[in-house]
């Protein structure tokens, strides 16, 4: 969405105010409105070139507010924007080639908890593990300025700048091209659904936001009322300064499904518009990846058959299935997903519920998926990741309650299934600290209203309320620091290992990144706890029991297997809870 008008420097929308005055390099400034609510400076070679502090004096009140589309809050959200010169830093990922989103592995992490210094500088120290590990992206939680030290970063309210906990945007800068220096792609996850509890002074400016059809964090933004226009526009402009100014490689779009538009171009499908125009500009490939529960292929549809133009979404069926199978845990939003037959299911379908009847929201829900226009690695599953890990109470990870046998058989089912496949930091180590949900909310009253909201949302799983640690806890935040001294013993490293070598497997074995559905076979036997799922000539076979079982999995040669007394001779005898990858002959 564009009017044809290139804001300058300090030029700022704000079409409720009758009088802006800018506050820069120790002056105050007048403003003239120019056109559509945009603002713009009466002398602009009164603000001297490079580094300044600044904000805006609306209708003559005396406190300066920071800039709607600041790019540096040194001193908090609440603070002075400070301007960034993002042509400054000098590139050096020339060759980088980005393999789009092409069935590879991504690896989310949130750079507070990464490492002990929470920082883009440390985590960029890590690159050469994650290339160790035969990782293809690196997907980022929000990293948009929030209030307080530390949070997931779905608080934040500057979506233009970059958390200066972390590092700022210079560091974010250097994070990038370090990790394209190690054959690494970037994937940045973006909140446009709703903004923080603390430091949101867009409503001061204009009507970015709206109460009416609010989501569960509050006031939706205004996509579709009156003047929307340019809150669409400035979404828009921050999907492109991504691309162009931190070279990221793709966006994680977070919660569409919050995105309140009624527009007959959909905001869903402006994104895409907009990414393939700037990928055809930047002569690289760059894609969107949603966040999305409504199991609504039109999403990944291609806009030419009245889709949205987006590559890839999360599934959480493949979780849910996987998950319930390994762990047996059949509570809340898991109560549909028990048996093998449903992990066929998804792993045929892509989606359980598409149209089916689901009990959790005691309505029918989903749609089918048409395979001639959706390929299935356009779904990227895991079998953890910081939502189903973050929201149990305890924010227990798997390696809580599972031993490394049916860890193992997760990881096999993530690293071979025919979608796209994410791990969560810590995931392929057996990683034993929890993932908590933390906030550090400077005001009291916030955080105790954080506190009891948390608690709040636990009712519906049933899950005891004494297991939910404090949010506001320091403790909460360090527990949740990943042990990098895990990852050389025991059953950790042993895990470790079995990660690095299905990456590899998925790297040379073709069969195992065939985008198409109809590549994909399953058999299974209840009963028995057997499963296989075929892709072309690579047989998985799991054994879900705990007893050995045999099965007839066809004449090959075994690839790889997690338990060592496993043993292929005329048929497959896979010990309790483990795992074999077979190609057969022909």
């Amino acid at each position: 969405m564009s009017n044809g008008f290139a804001p300058a420097r300090f030029d700022v929308w704000a079409p409720l105010a009758k009088t802006v005055e800018l506050k820069a390099a120790g002056q105050l400034l007048s403003m003239e409105q120019s056109q559509d609510g945009w603002w713009t400076l009466a002398d602009p070679a009164a603000v001297p070139a490079g580094e300044t502090d600044y904000g805006y004096l609306l209708d003559g009140e005396t406190t300066p507010l920071p800039d709607p589309r600041s790019r540096r809050q040194p001193d908090g959200v609440h603070g002075l924007s400070r301007t960034f010169d993002a042509d400054a830093h000098q590139w050096a990922d020339g060759g980088w080639q980005s393999p789009g989103l092409n069935g590879g592995v991504i690896y989310e992490l949130h750079l507070g908890t990464f490492t002990p210094e929470g920082t883009l500088d440390a985590a960029a120290a890590k690159l050469d593990y994650l290339a160790g590990l035969g990782i293809d992206f690196v997907e980022l939680l929000p990293v948009n300025a929030f209030n307080g030290t530390h949070n997931w970063g779905y608080d934040g309210v500057h979506w233009y700048a970059v958390q200066e906990t972390y590092g700022g945007p210079a560091a974010y800068q250097r994070f990038v091209d370090a990790a394209h220096r190690h054959g690494i792609g970037v994937i940045q996850d973006v909140v446009y659904n709703h903004l923080g509890p603390s430091g949101n002074y867009l409503p001061r400016f204009g009507p970015y936001l709206s109460a009416a059809g609010g989501n569960s964090w509050g006031d939706s933004v205004n996509l579709d009322g009156p003047d929307s226009d340019e809150v669409r526009r400035y979404i828009l402009d921050n999907v492109l300064m991504w691309f162009r100014d931190y070279h990221v490689d793709g966006l994680r779009l977070d919660a569409v499904h919050a995105l309140q538009d009624e527009r007959a171009v959909h905001i869903l499908e402006e994104f895409s518009a907009a990414t393939d125009e700037c990928s055809r500009e930047l002569d690289k490939p760059l894609f969107l990846i949603a966040e999305s529960d409504l199991n609504n292929p039109r999403l990944l549809e291609s806009r030419d058959v009245n889709g949205y133009g987006l590559t890839g979404q999360w599934s959480d069926d493949f979780h849910h299935a996987v998950h319930v199978n390994l762990t047996g845990e059949t509570a809340g939003y898991y109560a549909d997903f028990e048996g093998l037959d449903v992990l066929a299911k998804v792993l045929t379908e892509g989606f359980f519920h598409n149209g089916t009847y689901s009990s959790f929201r005691h309505r029918h829900h989903g749609r089918p998926i048409n395979k001639e226009r959706v390929k299935a690695r356009q779904l990227v599953v895991c079998t953890q990741n910081h939502d189903q890990i973050g929201n149990r109470a305890a924010g227990d990870r798997l390696s809580s309650t599972l031993g490394y046998g049916r860890l193992a058989m997760a990881a096999v089912l993530n690293l071979t299934s025919p979608f796209t496949p994410m791990l969560f930091m810590g995931e392929e180590f057996a990683a034993s600290t929890p993932w908590q949900f933390f906030t550090s909310h400077p005001e009291p009253e916030l955080g105790e209203a954080t506190s009891a909201g948390r608690l709040r949302e636990f009712e519906r799983m049933g899950w005891d309320p004494d297991l939910v640690p404090d949010p506001q806890a320091e403790s909460t935040f360090t527990n949740s620091k990943l042990d990098w001294s895990e990852p050389e013993r025991g059953d950790h490293a042993r895990l470790l290992a079995l990660y690095k070598d299905l990456i590899a497997l998925r790297r040379q074995t073709p069969e195992l990144t065939d985008p198409e559905f109809a590549s994909v076979q399953v058999e299974f036997d209840q009963d028995h706890g057997w499963f296989i799922l075929r892709r072309g000539r690579i047989s998985v076979c799991l054994n879900f029991a705990d007893r050995t079982c045999t099965v007839d999995a066809g004449t090959g040669r075994l690839l790889l297997a997690t338990e060592d007394d496993a043993k292929l001779d005329g048929v497959l005898t896979l010990p309790a809870n483990s795992a074999a990858i077979i190609r057969g002959q022909g």
